[in-house]
């Protein structure tokens, strides 16, 4: 199916479903309805005596299957007494060998309803391995003491077979024989499918669902779920008053939304959903469009229940400031004349955490007043100089190779940075000061992540107008943001490209978001570039986490803020 251009602001209008969304119409499934008589109830000793089944499809019965088996061992008398079936019966019986090749056959790749099915499934499965026959359980299944306990509970002393077909009037009452019991099982499911229909659950999809609810509160609103389609996207839970009060993503918007109302245990769920009173949705092509209009509606509406992806009200960055001794400074606004700039952050902690590892590593000035004034405060011995800028005897040319050293660092050759500070972390754990070592560790992890981000996004720039395609789903990048998604062969009317970018200008909090998302999606395996303006390149120095550390560093807790 061919699916046009999608408006990636958040003002676009909300996707409309089409009939092939809906899934599979429980109409158009066919049902194989069955019953077995056994000599007990363990499938270790016990041995079928009985198969009856009932083939349907939109409600019409269209075969039937009903055997005797020889179960090859004595029937006990109490089960002789249940079913009436006596072991001169079974005599001239045919054995389950000859008699599972056949409904195998007839069963074929029919959805399996049973009262209580997976008793009927053990023991046709334990027959089936001992012939080495595939499996029945591999068939999709329905148990109607399931659909009953969710629809009909309220309404019944029990949920037995004989109480649910003497509640739903069945014309075949059960009598403990499989043919009978199937044939009002059968009944059973079809009332129990049109009570279904009244909460929304039309598709087999649902109907597989249905029983997993276990008694949620809310569960009445899962007819919110049932104009979703079964496609990639975002949804929007709403409140009374129309606001939105969740933002998310799935590959499937019918399924994940309707899982909701299973009896989800988080307690910040239950509240959601005693706030919600409607269901908005977006249709996207793909993964990468719909984890990017999510990032862009929860940046738009600030949704109170979206907790952790929620932006920040304020952001940080790190910037090394712009003057005759350039030292590391953690600023709310982005400011174009720095020299260097890491971020944004979420909060100021995690800023805090990279600047201390850079500290470490590299001897930059520390101090905060200018240098040579009373307000400047740095120890020499602490920054590794011979001379300290705060004096004002140390001249410019000389501290101008320090910077330097940093830039290169951070944008050449990471390594000039990881590798004192992994040296650090080996000798805080050689001489068992675990706790240093784990804030040795977490400086070392905050500083990967910050470069790492600073990589991409600038590499995104220089890339220009990238056009790429994965599972199905094309896309246009320009300037680091998506512009157009779409699948199927229908080239869309391409957005204005984003404006362009320089190297000294830091991302927004949502542009280095997409641009993390992008990146990830572009770099993953299957991703299919097509045509990319510029140069999409990383430097050539590597930047890597540290794997494997000593388990007592690695076990203590982190104070990464990033």
């Amino acid at each position: 199916m061919v699916v046009g251009a999608h408006d990636l602001s958040v003002a676009g209008p909300l996707a409309q479903r089409s009939f092939e969304d809906l899934g599979t119409p429980l109409h158009e499934v066919t049902f194989c309805v069955l019953d077995l008589e056994t000599t007990g109830g363990s499938t270790i000793d016990s041995f079928i005596t009985e198969i009856g089944a009932v083939k349907v499809q939109g409600g019409e019965v269209i075969g039937t299957f009903q055997t005797l088996v020889d179960p090859g061992a004595a029937i006990p008398p109490s089960i002789v007494l249940l079913t009436g079936i006596t072991q001169s019966m079974v005599i001239n019986a045919p054995r389950i060998e000859s008699v599972l090749p056949t409904f195998a056959e007839f069963v074929g790749d029919a959805v399996i309803v049973g009262h209580n099915v997976r008793f009927d499934l053990g023991f046709l499965d334990a027959a089936a391995l001992r012939l080495d026959y595939r499996k029945f359980s591999a068939n999709r299944s329905v148990d109607t003491v399931g659909l009953a306990r969710r629809l009909v509970r309220d309404e019944v002393r029990n949920l037995r077979l004989a109480t649910l077909a003497s509640h739903f009037r069945s014309p075949t009452p059960p009598t403990h024989r499989a043919l009978d019991d199937a044939l009002a099982t059968m009944h059973v499911l079809h009332s129990l499918l049109e009570r279904a229909g009244t909460i929304g659950v039309t598709a087999l999809e649902d109907l597989l669902n249905l029983p997993k609810a276990r008694g949620a509160a809310e569960y009445k609103k899962i007819h919110l779920a049932r104009d979703l389609p079964r496609r990639p996207g975002v949804y929007l839970f709403r409140d009374r008053t129309g606001d939105v009060i969740y933002v998310g993503k799935a590959n499937n918007l019918r399924t994940r939304v309707s899982s909701y109302f299973y009896g989800d245990p988080r307690r910040s769920v239950a509240t959601m959903l005693k706030e919600l009173a409607d269901v908005d949705h977006r249709v996207c092509a793909g993964d990468l469009e719909a984890a990017i209009t999510e990032l862009r509606l929860i940046h738009a509406h600030r949704p109170r229940h979206n907790r952790r992806s929620k932006p920040p009200r304020s952001s940080h960055w790190l910037t090394l400031t712009a003057e005759d001794h350039p030292r590391l400074s953690i600023t709310r606004t982005v400011h174009r004349e720095a020299l260097l700039t890491l971020g944004p952050f979420r909060r100021r902690a995690g800023a805090e955490l990279v600047m201390t590892g850079i500290w470490d590593a590299i001897p930059i000035r520390r101090c905060t007043g200018r240098a040579g004034s009373r307000e400047a405060r740095c120890a020499p011995a602490q920054m590794g100089l011979a001379l300290c800028p705060c004096d004002g005897t140390l001249p410019v040319v000389a501290y101008q190779p320090t910077v330097e050293l940093l830039r290169s660092a951070v944008d050449v050759e990471p390594t000039l940075l990881l590798e004192p500070l992994g040296q650090r972390i080996a000798s805080f754990a050689e001489a068992q000061r675990f706790e240093e070592a784990a804030w040795a560790r977490d400086r070392h992890r905050a500083v990967v992540r910050a470069i790492q981000r600073r990589r991409a996004w600038l590499a995104l720039q220089r890339a220009g107008r990238i056009e790429a395609e994965r599972n199905g789903e094309r896309v246009v990048i320009d300037g680091g943001r998506l512009t157009a998604a779409w699948s199927g062969p229908d080239v869309p009317l391409l957005a204005p490209p984003a404006p362009a970018s320089t190297e000294n200008v830091a991302p927004s909090v949502l542009a280095q978001e997409e641009a993390d998302v992008i990146w990830k999606w572009l770099t993953t395996t299957g991703t299919l570039l097509i045509d990319v303006s510029g140069d999409l390149s990383l430097p050539p120095g590597r930047v890597e986490a540290l794997e494997s550390l000593d388990l007592n560093v690695v076990s203590l807790g982190t104070t990464d803020g990033t």
